[in-house]
Order: structure tokens, then sequence, then C-alpha cells
């Protein structure tokens, strides 16, 4: 029987349900080769092995949602589904997803450990620590060759250049890459103690890769030499979008290296604005302290005025209370022996003779009050001398036969230090046996 003629395009959409229905949906592992991308955003290659090779669209949307670009010559997992392309007649895969070959396992590998962890409770809130506001010394531990160390160095020289920092570079990709990280962060664990050099916090940093580059910040034993850190650890490893073991443990979690060197250190100037503001404010109450107590004094000059007229004043009433008390005190006496003599009177009439004994007990008596007030007008007289002396020991006229002179100006007030007198004024210096009119000529300032 001769076999049934189609048409070239209904043979190619047979062909293509035939090969959805069969194998879709469908996975594929190979290189990458012919890598294009063309201007609409959609991407363009061909996977292949030693036996085979399979042409392959990846559409824009699709590419938009990769976290890394394909390159000729990668080893790629794709996933889709098969089509045949009726305009050309070729058979093509839609690529929906890309993967790195063997990146499945090793995300596999990660949500496994990060689980494990989490379990334990590495990275738990409560033990993350606050980063400090002002660290003596920053300890940074990634590769001496990376960009990412430039980035480093740059930012905290631009923010912070006054804190010393402290470099433990380290491999960070491949098979040693752990062990020399976790070798490189107890380094800056044993310096963190040394007043000398102390190191506060430290950044863990690394620039951006695959899966596979990043994997050695994976590594189970370096997530927990990180947990056990003396000082707050700051990770920023991979981009934004990247997130590895070290990440989690980490007190803090930076999106980017230079992320990481902006969160440790504070920008000077904004510590120096501060500062500043304290000193204004201290200044400011501290000059109005000044002002409080200058106006006291003034007070205090104005209610003492000139010494010498206080003294005066305080003589003049030390006078007058000793008059007072010395007349006070004759009258007292006077009334007291009146009073006496009336009730000696009184008992001589009203007593009988028989008590004659008890009338000169009587005036012993009387005679021993008598006594008593004169001793108190004595003593009484004797504080006042005393009182006298030391009022006189504050006459400035004493200061004065000593060799000192009472300067003035012209409006009478008091001149008590050089700088209050200026070069032509005229004073008046007033000795012990009266005063001098005196022009100043110089001024010498000590």
């Amino acid at each position: 029987m001769a076999p049934p003629v189609w048409p070239v395009g209904a043979l190619l959409r047979a062909l293509g349900d035939a090969v959805a229905a069969r194998f879709n949906p469908v996975a594929v592992r190979g290189e990458v080769t012919g890598f294009r991308q063309a201007g609409s955003g959609h991407c363009y290659f061909a996977i292949k092995d030693a036996s085979g090779q399979l042409r392959c669209a990846l559409f824009r949307r699709s590419a938009s949602l990769l976290d890394f670009m394909p390159r000729d010559g990668d080893q790629v997992e794709a996933r889709g589904r098969l089509a045949v392309y009726e305009a050309r007649g070729d058979l093509q895969l839609v690529v929906e997803s890309l993967l790195r070959a063997g990146q499945g396992a090793l995300f596999e590998a990660f949500l496994r450990l990060k689980d494990r962890l989490q379990a334990e409770g590495l990275f738990d809130a409560e033990r993350k620590r606050v980063l400090p506001a002002f660290p003596r010394g920053v300890g940074v531990v990634t590769s001496a060759q990376a960009a990412a160390l430039h980035d480093i160095l740059t930012t905290l020289a631009r923010r912070a250049p006054h804190v010393p920092v402290y470099v433990a570079p380290a491999a960070v990709q491949g098979e040693l890459a752990p062990l020399r990280l976790q070798e490189a962060l107890q380094r800056l664990y044993a310096q963190a103690a040394d007043p000398a050099r102390p190191v506060d916090v430290i950044v863990l940093a690394r620039g951006g890769g695959s899966i596979e580059d990043l994997w050695a910040f994976n590594d189970e034993q370096l997530a927990r030499v990180i947990a056990a850190s003396p000082v707050p650890v700051v990770a920023g490893v991979g981009h934004e979008t990247d997130f590895t073991i070290a990440d989690f443990v980490a007190d803090v979690r930076a999106p980017t290296p230079t992320a990481a060197a902006e969160l440790v250190c504070s920008p000077r100037q904004q510590h120096l604005e501060t500062l500043a503001a304290v000193h204004a404010r201290l200044v400011q109450l501290v000059q109005h302290r000044l002002d409080g107590e200058a106006q006291r004094m003034d007070g205090l000059a104005q209610r003492l005025g000139r010494p010498s007229e206080f003294v005066a004043g305080e003589q003049l009433r030390l006078a007058r209370a000793s008059e007072q008390l010395r007349l006070g005190g004759r009258a007292l006496l006077r009334e007291r022996r009146a009073q006496l003599d009336a009730a000696a009177q009184r008992m001589q009439r009203a007593l009988p003779p028989a008590l004659a004994q008890a009338d000169a007990a009587l005036l012993r008596m009387r005679e021993r009050l008598l006594q008593t007030v004169a001793q108190a007008m004595r003593m009484q007289a004797q504080r006042l001398d005393r009182a006298a002396l030391r009022l006189a020991l504050l006459d400035p006229q004493l200061v004065l036969q000593r060799g000192y002179a009472w300067l003035e100006d012209v409006a009478g007030q008091p001149v008590t230090r050089a700088q209050d007198a200026a070069t032509g004024d005229r004073l008046s210096a007033r000795l012990a046996d009266g005063r001098l009119h005196v022009t100043v000529t110089a001024r010498d300032l000590r």
C-alpha cells in the first residue's frame, strides 16, 4: 500500500504532538554551546554531549529568573518541553528552568545542613550580638587578591579612618577554603583579647559567584567556628540574592562586602557633629553658670559697699548694744535691790523677833545675788571687749597702716585688679594718713 501523503506543516504538527505526548516534561544534561541573547531578551543556544546536540530556546521571562548567565562550555541541567519548530522543521527544547550541573544536589545538601543547625539553635535571634558602636579594631577575613577586600578597605578608610583594620587573608574557594577560613578566624579570635591590638568586630566576606563558588561558606565546621566567635561577626558573602550557612550563623548578615564594611563603622563625621553639639551645650551651661555667679558677686559687692563704711556701721551698732546692755544692767540691778529691800522690810514687819536668824540669812542671800549680778555684768563687758577687738581687726585702717593702699576710680568704685584700670586712668589711693591722686602710666598683667 502506498503511504499517505502529508502536507509538510501537518506532518510537523503531528510529530510535535507525538514528541510532546511521549517525552514532556523533559530534563536534559549537557554542555552549553552557541549561546546568544537577542535584543528581545530571548536566549538561544544548544546543549550537546559526545553523541548529540539539541537546540534550545530560553524565553525572556524564564531567563529573568536565572541566578546566573549561561556561557559556552557550562555544564547545565535544562528542564522544559520538547517541541517542533515548524518554520524550520527543527526539534527544540523550550527551556523553563536552567541549573548548573550538580546544583540541585548541592542545594539539597545546603537545605539539610541548614535544617540541622537551625534545630541546634545556631541561628536563634537570642544569640545574635549587637555590633559595637565604637569598635577599637576591625578584623577582615577574605582573599587577599579579591576585589571585595579592596571595597572593604576603601569603605572603612572613608567612613572611619581612625579605626585600625586587621586583615587575615584566606582562600575563599576550593577544597581547602573552609579550613583556611577557620584558621583565619581563629587568628583574629586570639588577637581580640590583645589590649594593644584589639579586635571588636569581624567581617567575613567574599564576592558573588555560583553556588559552587560559594560552597566553602556552607561548611558545617566553619559555621561552628563562627558561632564560637568571642566578638560579633558580620557576613558579607556574595550578592544580595546569595545565602550561605555563614550568613545564618553570623550575628549580622550584609547583602554585599561593601555593605558589611558600612555596618561595622559609622561615619566619623557623624560622631564629630555629635561631639560638637555636646561641646556647644556644655559651653552654654558653663557660661550660664558664670553669668549667675557674676550677678551674685555683684549683689554681694553692692551689699558690702566700702569695707570702712561696713566696719564703722558695725562699730556703731556694737557701741549701741554695749550702752543698752550697760544701762539695762544698772536698771536691772537697781530694780532687784529695790525689790529685795522692800521684801526685807516686809519681812521685818511681819516676822516675829524669833526669826531674826532667818532675816540674817536673807541678807546673806541678797549679798550673794548682788555679787552674781555684778559677775554677770563683768562677763558681758568682757564679751563686748572681745567683740570690739575682733571688729577692730577688720578695720581697713589697720591694713593701710602696714603700707597698703585702697584704690578707687573717679566714681568712687574700688579697683581690685590691674585689668580694671587702663593706661591714663586717674585713681585715688587712700593711705593711712590721707589720700594720693595718681595716674596710671603702665600696667603689668600677670
